[in-house]
């Protein structure tokens, strides 16, 4: 399969909240890639938002810059490059590590574990995997919190991709070579739409996660949730019965 945008789409709910693909035939998948944040939890959390407020202070002592042009220059960095950080080395000296360790440092009290999730990835046959721009050490805490751990067979965090992040195609690549993933049988789960362009591009399957889900438009966008537990409870799957 190659994930192709023109195939016949399922029956699809749209486009409230609450709403998420219906009975996607994810028969061909045999390997599972899961962004972490705001894709295995809520982005209604407001987790990220406290990772951004200290990006904010960090790009106010580096820059020097008042805290309103620092947001807009973190929020560029953002597009541009993919992460903060990337725009941070590409214009100030600073220490990436320590970066990664004093952004992340922030509560985990808003985040609950999913037991519906954890049940919809019970049902998943093969490696299922983090894919994610955060930190091993970010990943590890986040997976803790919310019971996520024993799921996954293995983590890709910013420091396996030499700290080149999504949506670069050579950390996809990276990625499937770590783990020793067929793109053309695996899926792909993401709340920004653009970091599903290199997976569409290289034959994985697709899904578009969270707030975006029924708005972004692309032929690189196969599959919608507004989460991803509920996709996964109605998803076709290996094995099923007939």
């Amino acid at each position: 399969m190659t994930g192709s945008a023109s195939k016949t789409a399922p029956e699809t709910a749209r486009p409230d909240s609450a709403s998420t693909e219906i009975g996607a035939d994810l028969r061909h998948v045999r390997s599972w890639v899961f962004d972490l944040d705001n894709t295995l939890y809520p982005p209604e959390t407001q987790f990220l938002r406290q990772v951004e407020q200290r990006i904010n202070q960090y790009v106010v002592r580096t820059s020097g810059l008042e805290s309103a042009e620092a947001l807009a220059v973190q929020r560029g960095y953002l597009h541009d490059y993919g992460t903060s950080l990337a725009g941070l080395m590409m214009h100030y000296q600073i220490d990436p590590h320590d970066f990664l360790a004093e952004v992340h440092d922030v509560p985990l009290d808003v985040l609950t574990p999913d037991p519906g999730l954890h049940a919809a990835l019970e049902r998943l046959s093969g490696p299922r995997l983090i894919f994610t721009n955060g930190s091993i050490g970010h990943a590890r805490r986040v997976m803790e919190k919310l019971e996520l751990t024993r799921f996954f067979d293995g983590v890709f965090a910013l420091e396996d991709a030499d700290l080149i992040p999504k949506p670069d195609p050579r950390t996809f690549q990276k990625m499937l070579t770590r783990f020793g993933v067929d793109p053309t049988t695996a899926c792909f789960f993401e709340d920004t739409p653009k970091n599903l362009e290199p997976a569409h591009a290289i034959g994985m399957s697709t899904v578009l996660v969270g707030p975006k889900a029924f708005t972004a438009e692309g032929a690189h966008i196969h599959h919608r949730a507004a989460t991803v537990g509920p996709f996964l409870t109605t998803a076709m799957l290996d094995g099923d019965p007939q």
